[in-house]
């Protein structure tokens, strides 16, 4: 029974209701201190129960821990791993994880690879590459799992929307409770050196994938949204595009550098730096007050050479129900900005 699991969702909303019976019947036994005493602990029972109930629905929402082992040690990468591709060929991708020794951040993850099915039939084509950055708090499986991506890949590579593309889910953190925003902190990880020099070499190494900028892209949700745009601005000679689906302007965070006001503000760069040739794609839900805001005004201050396009959901809200609903126009559009698949010779 892993802790997100709908099975101690259940679990732990069975417990809670019986703590709560269980308060109801206590409440007039006994007398004097053994009565104080009674009450005072079927209620702790009850406020633990129910707590517990809302900590694992948060968890099952975010795909923070996906194993009892995430809750102890180092993050390990998705459930689902390497599986032989279908005999005779198919059109499902499939799952493989890779090991990031991360020489330029110090940081050593594991990384989950979609690969399409075309990349076990074309051993010599080299694919475009996707890195997909989650939110916080979170993890790669939100995608995975949450998301649905790999389900999502193989039907529109399959449709002929999208090209067929090896997809990276990395960590953003080596803490599942640290914040990152993709960002180098001052006197912490260096995520965004670990995101934009490290898992790059590591599929380069152990993948048949385009190195050239034009084959590479990234996308995210959330927190991971702003990820993806700070990095594509950051780093335009190593991103041609990037997605973000209820993303923000600024990181929201302490960086220890002051670079949260300047060099890691998406606004700052746009109004103060030369905007490169980057393409962005900024997806929100209308009633997303903040990420409305931020993307109108991205939108608004990005002007040539970069190219910014804007997709709406109406209702919605900050949530895995409205990224749902953008992600396969995102990765079409991003498909549409990366080079193809580049034939040996």
């Amino acid at each position: 029974m892993a802790p997100d699991s709908l099975a101690l969702q259940l679990l732990a909303l069975a417990a809670a209701v019986v703590a709560a019976v269980a308060l109801a019947v206590a409440w007039e036994r006994g007398s004097g201190w053994r009565r104080v005493a009674l009450r005072a602990g079927t209620a702790g029972l009850c406020v633990a129960a129910a707590l517990a109930a809302a900590l694992v629905w948060v968890n099952r929402q975010s795909e923070t821990y996906t194993s009892w082992s995430d809750l102890t040690g180092a993050p390990a990468a998705a459930d689902a791993l390497a599986t032989p591709p279908p005999a005779g060929g198919g059109t499902a991708g499939r799952l493989v994880e890779l090991t990031v020794a991360g020489k330029a951040s110090g940081l050593s993850l594991p990384v989950l690879a979609y690969l399409p099915a075309a990349y076990d039939a074309q051993p010599t084509v080299r694919f475009p590459v996707i890195e997909a950055l989650h939110g916080y708090p979170a993890s790669p499986t939100g995608w995975t799992k949450a998301l649905r991506a790999p389900e999502y890949l193989d039907q529109e590579i399959a449709a002929g929307r999208m090209a067929p593309t090896v997809v990276l889910f990395p960590y953003t953190t080596p803490d599942r409770l640290l914040d990152t925003e993709c960002t180098n902190l001052s006197h912490g990880p260096q995520a965004e050196t670990y995101l934009t020099v490290d898992v790059p070499a590591a599929a380069e190494n152990q993948l048949h994938v385009r190195t050239d900028r034009g084959g590479w892209g990234l996308i995210g949700y959330s927190a991971g949204g702003f990820c993806a745009t700070n990095l594509a601005l950051r780093h335009p000679t190593r991103y041609a595009a990037a997605a973000s689906l209820s993303g923000y302007a600024t990181p929201g965070i302490t960086v220890g550098d002051g670079s949260e006001r300047t060099l890691n503000n998406d606004l700052w760069r746009l109004q103060h730096l030369p905007q490169p040739a980057t393409a962005l794609y900024l997806g929100c839900a209308r009633s997303d007050g903040t990420a409305m805001r931020n993307t109108a005004t991205l939108a608004r201050l990005a002007h040539a050479p970069m190219n910014v396009t804007t997709g709406y959901v109406n209702g919605g809200g900050h949530n895995v129900g409205t990224w749902l609903a953008m992600e396969p126009p995102a990765f079409d559009w991003l498909s549409s900005w990366l080079a193809r698949p580049l034939p040996a010779g």
